[in-house]
Order: C-alpha cells, then sequence, then structure tokens
C-alpha cells in the first residue's frame, strides 16, 4: 500500500488539489514496495511469486487465487485497510504475514488480522518464516527491533516481478538509519540503532538491472539522509555518471557545504533533493534531534544553503513541519516569507504526527497531548491529532489549510521556480566568467 491520505476535508478539497502537492503526491505513490522485492529476492525459487499493488486487488471482482501466503507491507495511515485485506484473504484460506514499522511498534494489534508479525529488518528471518509456514510450523511472530542486518548481505531486489509500464520513478537503498535522531522520525531509525552504508558495488549494480528494465528510469534513493557519509558518495558519484541516470535523495542541509560535491551530483544525474528544514525560526528546531540540537545551529545558513544547492541546477524540495513546540500562530507567516525569499523549487507542508513507535508519540502520550491516541488514520502528517503548545489544534488545522492554498498557488510556484532558474544561470554565468579570466 502507498500514496498520501488525508481526512481533512477541507484541506482535500483547497490544499491537496493544488498543481505543486498533486505532483509530489504522484510520485510517491507511484513507487513500488523496495521492502517486499528485496524480501521477493530472498526467497528460493521453488516458490511462485508475484507481486500486487492494493489498488490493482481493489479493482478485481474477486480476491487473487490460489495463494498460500499473502506478504503485505503498508504504513500506518492506511493499516486499517490492510488489516481488512488481511481479513478477507485469511477468510479465503491464504496466510497472512505483515511487517513495516507500524506493526512492528503494535504487534498485538496486528496479530489479531494476521497469522504472523515480522518485526525489524525483515531479512534476518524472511527465510525461516518460509520454511516454517511451509512445513506448517508457522510462528506469530519473527524478529526482534534493533537486529542488524548487514547490508553487505543485501540482495538485488526483484524488480522483475514490477511491471515497467505502470511506474514512472523506482527505489534503490544504500544506507539505512540517521544519525541525527529526530524525535518524530518513523523510518528506518526505529529499527537500526547505527547507520549503515551499502557497499557502492551492491548499489550499481541495483542500478544496472533497472536500465534492463526501464529505457531511462529515474531512481529514488530511499535512504534517510543520504549523504552523511560523504566519503563514500564521492566515491560512487563518478561511477553513477557513467549509468546515465536521474535521481532524487532525501539529506541534510550539511550538503550544501561542498561545492565539489554538490557538481558532481549534478554530473551524476542528481535532479532534486529533499531537505528537511522543519523550521524557519529557530525556536521550533529546538529539541527535534534526541542527540543534539544540530539543525537549530544551522538554522541561520538555511536560506543560504538553498541558493548553493540550487545554483548547481539540483531543485532543493524544502520540507517544513508547523506547530512544532516553541513555534506560535506567525509560523504559517514565517513560512511563506522564508519561502518566498529563499525560492526552494518545491515546498511540503506536514504538521507533527505522532507515529507509534516513536520517541514523540510515547512523550505526547506521557503529556495527555494525542486528541485520539490511537487513531492511526489520522497518522497522514497533514491531519492534526494533537495539541500544540503555541496554539490550538483547531488554530493549527485551519492555518495549515490557508499556508498550503498560498504556497500551491500558481503565482507562488511560478515565483519560485523562477527562483531557481536564476540562482542557476547565476551561477553559470560565474563559472564562466571565472574560467575566462583564468585564460
Amino acid at each position: 500500500m502507498n500514496g498520501i491520505r488525508a481526512n481533512d476535508k477541507e484541506l482535500l478539497r483547497l490544499g491537496l488539489n493544488l498543481p505543486g502537492f498533486v505532483e509530489r503526491s504522484r510520485a510517491i505513490a507511484s513507487l513500488p514496495s523496495l521492502g517486499l522485492l528485496t524480501l521477493a529476492a530472498l526467497t528460493p525459487d521453488i516458490h511462485e511469486q508475484t507481486y500486487i499493488e492494493v489498488p490493482d486487488i481493489n479493482e478485481m471482482e474477486q480476491l487473487p487465487q490460489g495463494y498460500d501466503l499473502a506478504a503485505i507491507s503498508c504504513f500506518s495511515a492506511q493499516i486499517g485497510e490492510a488489516y481488512e485485506l488481511a481479513d478477507r484473504l485469511r477468510a479465503a484460506g491464504t496466510k497472512v504475514v505483515m511487517g513495516g514499522n507500524h506493526v512492528s511498534a503494535e504487534t498485538e494489534e496486528a496479530l489479531a488480522h494476521s497469522d504472523c508479525v515480522m518485526i525489524g529488518e525483515g531479512e534476518l528471518f524472511w527465510s525461516s518464516m518460509l520454511a516454517d509456514c511451509e512445513s506448517g510450523n508457522l510462528k506469530e511472530t519473527y524478529g526482534s527491533m534493533f537486529g542488524n542486518f548487514n547490508l553487505a548481505d543485501a540482495p538485488l531486489p526483484a524488480y522483475g516481478l514490477l511491471d515497467p509500464s505502470k511506474y514512472n520513478r523506482v527505489t534503490v537503498q544504500a544506507s539505512r538509519g540517521c544519525p541525527m535522531r529526530c524525535e518524530f522520525c518513523a523510518s528506518s531509525v526505529l529499527y537500526t540503532r547505527k547507520y549503515k552504508q551499502k557497499p557502492k558495488e551492491l548499489v550499481l549494480a541495483e542500478i544496472r538491472q533497472l536500465k534492463a528494465m526501464f529505457p531511462r528510469p529515474f531512481v529514488e534513493f530511499v535512504d534517510d539522509n543520504t549523504f552523511v557519509d560523504k566519503r563514500y558518495w564521492k566515491e560512487l558519484l563518478p561511477e553513477l555518471a557513467e549509468l546515465e541516470i536521474r535521481w532524487f535523495a532525501e539529506t541534510d542541509v550539511s550538503v550544501a557545504d561542498d561545492p565539489e560535491m554538490l557538481e558532481s551530483m549534478r554530473k551524476a544525474g542528481c535532479k532534486q533533493v529533499l531537505i528537511g528544514f522543519e523550521s524557519p525560526v529557530e525556536d521550533g528546531l529546538n529539541g527535534i534531534e534526541l542527540n543534539s540540537n544540530w539543525k537549530a545551529k544551522r538554522w541561520g545558513k538555511y536560506k543560504q544553503a538553498i541558493q548553493k544547492i540550487q545554483s548547481h541546477g539540483i531543485r532543493v524540495i524544502a520540507c517544513f513541519a508547523v506547530g512544532l513546540d516553541g513555534q506560535n500562530k506567525g509560523i504559517f507567516n514565517a513560512v511563506l516569507e522564508f519561502v518566498t525569499e529563499a525560492t526552494p523549487f518545491d515546498v511540503q507542508i506536514t504538521v507533527p504526527t505522532a507515529f507509534p513507535g516513536t520517541p514523540y508519540y510515547r512523550r505526547l502520550l506521557a503529556e495527555d497531548r494525542l486528541i485520539e491516541p490511537r487513531a492511526w488514520s489520522k497518522c497522514t502528517l497533514f491531519d492534526v491529532n494533537f495539541k500544540p503548545t503555541g496554539m490550538e489544534a483547531e488554530e493549527l488545522a485551519a492555518g495549515f489549510r490557508r499556508l498550503g492554498v498560498e504556497l500551491y498557488a500558481d503565482k507562488m510556484m511560478r515565483h519560485r521556480r523562477e527562483g531557481f532558474m536564476r540562482q542557476w544561470k547565476d551561477n553559470i554565468i560565474c563559472r564562466r566568467r571565472a574560467q575566462k579570466e583564468a585564460i
């Protein structure tokens, strides 16, 4: 299961129908599940397997028939639908195994709808689970949080199960974890204690496999923080350039500190980077990371960082969370002013979301600030389900809607794109002038 969801009907009417938002949401919705494709690659050849997107199942007159086992992957906002599908499959005689962050955190809940729950990194116990299922000894749970799978042992994902005509973007993972350890992060940091990198030879092999399937693939690196190990990437980028692909990555703002690396990224086909700036005001950044106030220390150079990155022809998707502790009702104007001045090519706004299993969820629950503690369908990043410190929940929801309309309006989108082109062209002119002077 994939895609973007929201329950706020007014937001759906106003914000989620705006061109800029729809563009990114469609890109996310079209991504295949790398987790399932990786496990498929670990499945012995004696088993027949297929990869099916849930929307395709919903369009069928009846459930797919003849399967002994179904593996379901989804995120918190869709877990209700996943459980409904699991119930239907089990009623039809198919055993169901579920995995992912949500069921790893809410195992007992998931076991009410599945035969088996995989906890943490699935590569560590997928083969054991299959063997037990085949022998009729399937256990209720496999794995544990904070296992330690070695990415050097990662298989080439089973991309061959995909129908190339259905996907305009494909996923590759080069690392897991993130040293920032943001309180609200619901990504691989939930089950990986330390940052780990996949050998570059494996990454290149995966991309070559994709190139054999797709004429000119657009790759999304699904790492939590792609460029943590800059030495690794400086070795990988020249080889990546030879493969002539286009790609996207999520990173932190420190990538702006290295002009040489930015130029190598551009030459290697990097078209977009997504950066979690989180807040344009310093107060909202205090306490975000569990280990340090790293982003708060960088806050004063945010605009300069966007300019540096975009001057190399790499588009910045700037991400902000409105309603963080320390922010008040002025945050909406602050985001709008920042975006107007910095002109990132794209913007993504969210509200703080307490995903199960995260330190943020535990803290808000202890502080009695969750409005509906187990309303997983509201874990969308766009629905307010907590009590902010600087305003009322209703004020946050209304301000978020207004900000979405302003940020994704045609005039603002043109302004951002013109700003990006201006930054890029100015850099090209400066480089040409420097080359002439050198001659």
